[in-house]
Formats: structure tokens, sequence, C-alpha cells
């Protein structure tokens, strides 16, 4: 597989967008969580979901975005 394939960009596309959604999700879960007031060991579980539900909406995005420029060259 080449280094500049298609697959291989989306799947880039989908790691950093992984990875900026679960950094803006553990920030946002946890202002929430203090926010509202979660009892005890429930924050944790509110910031963990949190995270990997934004993780997973901006890798999908991101990905999806990655796969549109595909085949454009610049």
């Amino acid at each position: 597989m080449a280094r500049d394939s298609c697959l291989a960009r989306v799947g880039f596309g989908v790691g950093v967008g992984g990875a900026v959604g679960g950094a803006i999700g553990a920030v946002y879960g946890t202002y929430e969580a203090f926010r509202y007031k979660i009892p005890g060991a429930m924050k944790i579980r509110y910031v963990g979901q949190t995270t990997l539900g934004s993780a997973a909406i901006f890798g999908l995005f991101l990905g999806a975005g990655s796969l549109i420029h595909c085949g454009k060259s610049y």
C-alpha cells in the first residue's frame, strides 16, 4: 500500500479526529460533571462517556472529510 493511499489518509483522519475529540470531550465532561454536581464515582463514568462519544463523533467526521478529499489533488 502506497504511503499516499486513500485508506491511509482516512485512517489518519479518524485517528486525529479521535484524539482531538477525546481531549475536548474529557475537558467538557469534567466541566459538566462538576457543574451539575454529579455525585462520587458517577463523575468518572460521565467523563468517560463524554470522552468516548466526542472521540467517536470527531473521528467519524474527520474520517469522512478525509474520504471526500481523497480524490482531489492540489
